[in-house]
């Protein structure tokens, strides 16, 4: 028995014995949202599993309303579901308060040493404020594993063009030039797990790192693909939650998704060195068009945060990025006193300023949290600059120009595997006008000096 599991999880764990199929509920106050979500979860279960056993589990971080009340007392009738088979039993719902370090990573570990102790096939964890998750989303994260053989399930979902900017502007476009698979939501919150990738998960010893908060989504993504193991995607239709303006304070998240992007960079450098271009994992589900909720989105308090960046962290910068980079990100900086309609942070740029970033927090290991608190700033400035080139672009048209931002990323590898390895880097990519642009400012500068 695992020593580990909250005293009250490893008594329930003995009753129960085993299950085929567990779900996880990372929460915390949660109780206006989580009860829809545990229904979701059972129907699923019911209408699509019924001759399995299953268990639903809330791993709670301490929530002071009554979000495990809620998912304790969450029931569907299964007269409404116009189910073909019986379900064999009931699926268990479960709810306990989950040890360590507090975030979402220490929720799914609860979650997956219990599938373990179950001797679960597979493991399906969900966000507890969803508000579009339907019966169906249980049945595309599980059966790929059930059923085809694959080890992780991603989700696949229409978010507003102005949702999951942290996923669209860094993560997706890296993690994709990295390792060679694009997996078009790295960091979405829900996932299909097999038994074999969770005894992998649960050996590893970085549970006490930013995994254990946000920087577990691209860790159990980036294992998965790195280390080879059979990647999917399922389309999950619309993901409507509890979304926030993304030039709201996202800088813990921002640090702990980054941070963690970095580091496993380090570990699994001998691996996305030998790949190249990429190519999508397979997609299963049936793809639709859906209506979104709209994002209020603040580029002026973006574009004054970049502002007050250029004023206070241009040391950082200077030390973090590339010469002809810090000059760029300078001259823009210097642009917004002239005209704030030109402003405008292109796909090379940010690009560059996020590979030199990476660099850096490879070379600096003492300094990696001022580093990754130093990027925020210029986050906001590319937020800022995408919602302006968008505004007026429908979804097609938005993910093209992700699409060219993942290409100008994948680009740029050369350049990434030369500097990371210490070798001159051969051009590395950059447009011609802007290094001559920069030559200029900079010997003006020395003239200047």
């Amino acid at each position: 028995m695992d020593l580990s599991l909250p005293d009250e999880a490893r008594r329930a764990a003995e009753v129960i014995r085993r299950a085929d199929i567990v779900i996880g509920i990372p929460s915390y106050n949660n109780a206006r949202t989580i009860g829809h979500v545990v229904r979701a979860a059972n129907a699923g279960l019911a209408k699509y599993f019924p001759q399995l056993t299953a268990v639903v589990i809330n791993s709670d971080g301490g929530s002071t309303d009554s979000t495990r009340e809620a998912v304790l007392s969450a029931c569907v009738e299964d007269s409404r579901l116009m189910l073909l088979s019986t379900p064999l039993v009931a699926a268990h719902r479960l709810s306990f308060p989950y040890h360590g370090v507090p975030g979402k990573g220490s929720a799914f570990r609860m979650v997956f040493q219990m599938a373990k102790q179950l001797d679960a096939k597979v493991c399906a964890v969900v966000d507890s404020d969803l508000r579009s998750i339907t019966p169906e989303w249980i049945d595309l994260l599980i059966r790929p594993v059930l059923f085809a053989g694959f080890d992780f399930v991603a989700p696949y979902y229409q978010r507003h063009k102005y949702d999951g900017t942290i996923t669209n502007s860094i993560v997706y476009p890296l993690t994709r030039m990295l390792y060679g698979v694009s997996v078009r939501q790295p960091i979405g919150g829900e996932f299909g797990v097999s038994a074999r990738l969770i005894r992998r998960y649960l050996a590893r010893q970085d549970w006490e790192t930013d995994v254990a908060r946000f920087g577990i989504d691209i860790w159990m993504t980036t294992v998965a693909i790195a280390e080879e193991f059979r990647v999917c995607q399922s389309f999950l239709g619309a993901k409507l939650h509890d979304a926030k303006d993304p030039g709201s304070d996202l800088s813990a998240m921002l640090e702990q998704v980054v941070g963690s992007v970095f580091t496993l960079m380090q570990e699994y450098a001998p691996v996305w060195q030998r790949r190249t271009g990429s190519t999508p994992a397979e997609l299963f589900g049936f793809r639709f068009d859906v209506g979104l909720d709209p994002i209020q989105v603040n580029v002026d308090r973006m574009v004054q945060a970049f502002r007050r960046g250029c004023e206070d962290l241009g040391e950082i910068w200077e030390t973090t990025l590339g010469k002809r980079t810090f000059m760029a990100v300078r001259r823009l900086g210097n642009s917004l006193g002239e005209s704030r309609e030109s402003f405008h942070l292109d796909d090379e740029l940010w690009a560059e300023v996020i590979l030199d970033f990476a660099c850096a927090y490879r070379k600096h290991p003492l300094a990696r949290g001022m580093i990754l608190r130093s990027l925020t700033p210029l986050y906001l400035a590319r937020v800022a600059s995408f919602v302006r080139d968008t505004e007026n672009l429908v979804a097609d048209e938005v993910e093209e120009k992700i699409e060219q931002l993942c290409l100008t990323f994948q680009n740029l590898k050369p350049s990434l595997a030369a500097r990371w390895n210490g070798e001159p880097v051969q051009g590395g990519g950059r447009r011609p006008q802007r290094e001559r642009a920069a030559a200029n400012e900079m010997d003006q500068t020395n003239v200047e000096v």
